[in-house]
């Protein structure tokens, strides 16, 4: 009689005679009669029949009988399925039939109950499934019919109960709530809401639920608030948790709960729970339940969030949100609304419900939408953004296709002078000289740098104490006195006082540096000549002295449950005990006083003041507490996430939290393992000068903290870190990631151009152009010498392929500036496969594109305030010279014919692990966004997965299958998408780096170090073997080691499937997510199930049980669940006619 098809769905063959007969049910002719009509098209499917017939009964004696076994049917076939069924019936009318059948029974006097209360249960179990029900409910015109019939059965618990459970349906529809708000439907639920009792659990249960469905409209939430309901919900929360003595309601409180946080979707309900004491009952409540454990631990998530939600917003205590660093543009006025926030103002939160979309990176873009289509875009090449006539400035930046090499007859090993080094040390322009000026002395240090030798003076505020197990004496003549760690503070190390050279050969010799491709006194004169928009004249040490790889991984920080809950938790006790609050500025950029160990005896020591350095204000709010704020990208307000900063004064032992609280990013991988770096000058003195991943306790969620301003969609996020220093007075430093200077980079290419042999490999450091601020962006270019000056090998030279890597676009990606420094190492180094790379191309790298950004700390942006990874498309010569030259390069090569066969930018990655590529692709952009041209007729050359597969099989960090090939509509003006649309550069890539670690291969659970990060770059370069093999026959040595690509084994296995982001945090980070706002919704089925098998004469013990064994159920395995609902079902042939056999069901 039942047929099943695809997706679920049932079709009756046979008729409702035949059914009746089948079952033996019985019924008068006339009723069956009246079915016919309904089957008279033969494409009607069973279902659509039993609707049709459920809409036309009259409650006539047949008529209710046969009503009650289609209700039946239906009822049985959609339980014993799953949601599938359900939105099949949907599908076919099956709402609208239920509100006609539910219209037809009321008005029909006298109200048959027998026929309307499964009318009731049916509608709300498909209701709840169906997100247009409210709608449907109001055309029908059946929302205040059911407000009406739930005033006439208050008395009758089962009624009421059931009447709840379909306006709790309607509500789904925020219009529908809000009509039937206006009909006092609030009053007349939260009427129905008594203090804590053992009877009619479930239609209390149903009235909380009922109201916290109404209160989905905003009018409601407001009328709510007004009519003093957040004061009443608390106190019935209180009443329940007190007397709940035996915790078999720990449903009802939180229900309650749920109910509140509806109730503070607004601005006007969160200032109400806290007019109303609701955080100190809340937090009071949470407390009792952690002690407790057992049922309650079930309302800790839910109350910690709604607090959270609750605490009042409060601005930074800035005096301005812009940056502190400001920069005057060329052809621009000043930035016209950089004004002071006033501390006293109160601030207020009119938003109603917080949007977090907001992500720079535009990584949770949907690829759907964001995806380009346009398959003519997508092949054709723009024309170029300025005449050709302009291109032969770049001449200068191939010196191997016009050096005559004329060292291999003399055999000289002596380096010819480069013609650049006058700009690489060149005096200021007008423009620098000008924004020098122009900055205001009281809000940072102004002091000219001059070109004198670094060197050590001592410090006012430190004590003098020795390293070492004996005792120094202290003296007043600088170059007898001991060097200590704590007196080696930031302020005692400068770059520009003059006559102290000795003061850095006596630390070299005493101490002895030992870092590879570093020279302290190379590092120190480069410093001498970076300019910066605060004059930076002090040195960090770890730059300065440098830094080794720490000798094995690090694995990635294991988080304890519920970290983040302890940790807002605290933040939560500074709201409820003010007292207990230092609340101590102890740093602040903005002040130009120096700091002394008398005026900080009881607090740490911050500064920032430095190149890369940022950190703002810090603020100390308990004894080993500090709150930190980060500076925002120069000229702009925004961009808070590196961070780089000093800190002295501590005690060995103690743990010390820091709460950076102004970060942006919605998410972080410091939630999924990843820890800052540490650098100990006492360690680097002793021998191990080192950048240690450090801190324990760490995570980071969203806080209470918004800009001065109050943008409404502007919020904060707190990484919050906790430090065990190992040394008493020491001097530390903290970081996001591992820094890297552009000083030192500097003088990394210098000690790398010493390091080379001249005969062999030609290594030239050019300028391609001055930045804003007037610092040399270096390229360098590096290949193999020709073994003589013949035709045959200088030809050879100048025909060979090009490939252009950059880095350093974002200056806080500093991960890639360490890829980028493996990168150069192993192309300069005497390795033969990088030998064979030399022979097989001409390397063009310009290792930081925003050295300016690099100087100032910033995160994204170069001094204008944009992100200049941005600004590809058509680059500003005056704003982002540093790019339009870069583009104008690459169509330089391409105009003489040489257009790189790779171009590689490489970045870092905040969000996700492993090291992966973006490239190009046309085929795979057009099939992702399911473009409706025939990918299958398109050709495409596949040659862009070749180094991706390569580095798949020889470099363990790199994971193939986190790549993609898709062409964005929002990264139209990158780097990668330009270059490989404009210049014709098949191999584009972007080459992402993680921050973190790996999730797969030899470092899998490992956090990625600096000797991880060189080794990356290092694989990159020795990947693009793979690309010369059909021209290398000139070599037998490039052939091996071609080969060796070929036939290594495969280090790693990476994932099998694209992973685009981390799994969900354990722990919510943001306080207004769906998981906890919202039951969940099978919860609604199981209670429609258990009034529907009840009886009316229920008494107190049995309401009890069944109430505390619905409870238990909700702690149940979703097996166990179904075996109680299975046996629900079984109780309903109680009080149904028994339409349907077990057996049948079963074969059903």
């Amino acid at each position: 009689m039942f047929s099943s098809s695809r997706c679920g769905n049932f079709t009756w063959n046979g008729t409702l005679k035949g059914l009746k007969t089948s079952y033996g049910c019985g019924g008068s002719g006339a009723a069956v009669e009246r079915y016919r009509p309904s089957m008279a098209a033969p494409s009607s499917s069973g279902l659509e029949v039993l609707l049709s017939t459920l809409q036309q009964r009259h409650q006539e004696a047949g008529d209710i009988e046969s009503t009650l076994n289609i209700l039946n049917v239906l009822d049985e076939l959609l339980s014993a399925g799953t949601d599938r069924r359900i939105h099949y019936m949907i599908s076919k009318g099956g709402s609208e039939s239920l509100l006609m059948a539910l219209l037809n029974t009321v008005h029909t006097l006298p109200t048959n109950y027998t026929l309307l209360l499964p009318i009731l249960h049916l509608l709300a179990k498909v209701g709840h499934r169906d997100r247009r029900i409210g709608v449907k409910a109001e055309k029908a015109e059946a929302v205040l019919v059911m407000l009406s019939l739930l005033r006439q059965n208050l008395k009758d618990p089962r009624r009421t109960t059931a009447c709840l459970y379909v306006i709790q349906v309607f509500c789904a529809s925020v219009s529908t709530a809000t009509l039937l708000g206006k009909n006092r439907a609030l009053d007349i639920v939260f009427r129905l809401i008594p203090t804590h009792t053992t009877k009619h659990i479930r239609t209390v249960k149903a009235a909380i639920d009922a109201l916290a469905a109404l209160l989905r409209s905003k009018v409601n939430c407001r009328a709510a608030v007004s009519k003093g309901y957040i004061s009443g919900l608390l106190k019935l929360f209180a009443d329940w948790h007190n007397n709940d003595t035996e915790r078999e309601y720990v449903h009802i409180q939180r229900a309650l709960l749920h109910c509140l946080d509806r109730a503070t979707r607004i601005s006007l309900g969160r200032s109400a729970l806290v007019a109303d004491g609701g955080i100190e009952l809340l937090y009071q409540t949470t407390q009792t339940c952690m002690f407790t454990r057992g049922s309650l631990e079930c309302l800790v998530e839910p109350a910690v969030q709604l607090m959270r939600k609750c605490y009042p917003k409060c601005p930074l205590s800035l005096s301005s949100d812009q940056s502190v660093y400001t920069f005057p543009l060329p052809g621009e006025p000043p930035n016209p609304w950089d004004v002071p926030t006033s501390q006293g103002d109160t601030f207020e939160d009119d938003s109603d419900d917080d949007n977090d979309d907001e992500n720079e990176d535009a990584d949770n873009k949907d690829y759907e939408d964001d995806l380009e289509t346009d398959l003519e875009s997508l092949r054709q090449r723009p024309q170029p953004d300025r005449p050709l006539e302009q291109l032969g400035q770049y001449v200068r930046l191939c010196p191997e296709l016009h050096h005559d090499f004329q060292e291999l007859d003399s055999c000289s090993e002596s380096e010819e002078s480069s013609d650049e080094d006058s700009l690489l040390n060149g005096d200021s322009d007008d423009r620098w000289t000008r924004s020098r000026t122009s900055k205001s002395g009281s809000r940072r240090r102004s002091s000219r740098i001059s070109r004198g030798s670094p060197h050590f003076t001592g410090c006012k505020g430190h004590t003098s104490s020795s390293l070492s197990n004996g005792h120094s004496t202290p003296e007043e003549d600088g170059e007898q006195q001991d060097m200590k760690a704590k007196d080696l503070h930031s302020h005692c190390l400068r770059s520009h006082e003059e006559g102290h050279s000795s003061m850095v050969d006596r630390l070299v010799e005493r101490f002895g540096a030992c870092i590879p491709h570093h020279d302290p006194r190379l590092y120190a004169a480069a410093a001498a000549h970076t300019r910066s928009i605060a004059g930076y004249s002090i040195l960090a040490f770890p730059d300065f002295w440098g830094h080794l790889p720490v000798k094995s991984t690090e694995r990635m920080a294991i988080r304890r449950p519920n970290l983040q809950r302890k940790m807002v938790l605290e933040d939560i006790q500074r709201f409820l005990c003010p007292e207990d609050i230092i609340n101590k500025v102890v740093f602040d950029m903005e002040d130009p006083s120096p700091q002394s160990a008398s005026d900080h005896k009881d607090s740490l020591r911050f500064f920032s003041n430095f190149e890369c350095g940022n950190l703002r204000k810090a603020v100390q709010v308990r004894r080993f507490e500090y709150d930190l704020i980060l500076n925002a990208d120069a000229n702009t307000s925004m961009h808070h996430q590196w961070f780089y900063f000093e800190v002295s004064g501590m005690m060995a032992n103690v743990p010390y939290r820091f709460n950076i609280i102004n970060c942006e990013k919605t998410n972080s991988q410091f939630n999924y393992g990843m820890q800052p770096v540490l650098y100990s000058v006492r360690e680097a003195l002793e021998g191990r000068p080192r950048w240690l991943r450090s801190g324990s306790e760490i995570c980071y969620y969203r806080n209470h903290f918004q800009p001065g301003r109050g943008e409404r969609s502007s919020c904060f996020y707190t990484l919050t870190f906790t430090v065990t220093f190992k040394h008493d007075e020491d001097v530390c430093y903290l970081a996001y990631h591992y820094p890297y200077t552009y000083s030192g980079l500097q003088a990394h290419l210098q000690m790398l151009q010493r390091s080379v042999d001249p005969r062999k490999v030609f290594f030239r450091q050019q300028s391609l152009c001055n930045t804003l601020a007037g610092n040399p962006c270096p390229l360098i270019t590096i290949t193999a010498c020709p073994t003589s000056r013949k035709w045959k090998n200088l030809h050879q030279l100048r025909n060979r392929p090009c490939v252009v890597l950059t880095a350093r676009v974002h200056p806080g990606e500093s991960n890639a500036s360490w890829v980028m420094k493996g990168s150069l190492e192993f192309l300069c180094s005497s390795d033969p496969v990088a030998q064979s790379l030399r022979e097989a191309f001409i390397f063009k790298i310009i290792p930081m594109l925003n050295p300016d950004g690099v100087i100032n700390g910033t995160h994204r942006c170069s001094l204008t305030g944009e992100d200049l990874n941005r600004q590809w498309k058509k680059p500003d010569p005056a704003l982002s010279p540093t790019i339009y030259h870069t583009k104008g390069f690459l169509y330089y090569l391409n105009s003489i014919g040489r257009t790189p066969l790779v171009f590689c930018d490489y970045h870092g990655h905040s969000r996700k692990k492993n090291v992966f590529l973006y490239g190009c692709s046309v085929k795979e952009t057009l099939w992702q966004s399911g473009s409706s041209v025939d990918t299958a007729t398109l050709k495409e050359d596949p040659g862009y997965r070749t180094i991706p597969k390569t580095l798949d099989r020889i470099a363990p960090a790199f994971s193939f299958n986190s790549c993609n090939y898709l062409v964005e509509k929002s990264r139209a003006s990158t780097a990668r998408v330009v270059v490989w649309r404009e210049i014709g550069v098949l191999r584009a890539y972007t080459m992402e780096s993680t921050y973190n670690g790996c999730d797969q291969g030899i470092y899998q659970g490992m956090q990625m170090g600096t000797w991880e990060l060189e080794e990356m770059g290092s694989k990159f370069c020795q990947s693009l073997l793979t690309l010369r093999k059909s021209a290398m026959l000139y070599d037998s040595k490039v052939i091996s080691h071609t080969s060796l690509l070929d036939d290594s084994p495969l280090d790693h296995k990476s994932h099998t499937c694209f992973v685009d982001d981390e799994p969900p945090c354990v722990e919510e980070i943001e306080y207004h997510s769906p998981k906890t706002s919202d039951p969940p919704g099978h919860d609604l089925d199981a209670e429609v199930s258990a009034n529907m098998y009840s009886t009316d004469d229920e008494d107190k013990d049995k309401d009890k049980e069944k109430d505390k064994g619905k409870d238990g159920d909700k702690q149940q395995s979703p097996h166990c669940r179904r075996t109680s609902h299975s046996s629900d079902l079984q109780k309903s042939h109680h009080h149904f006619p028994p339409l349907c056999r077990p057996e049948s069901l079963e074969t059903l």
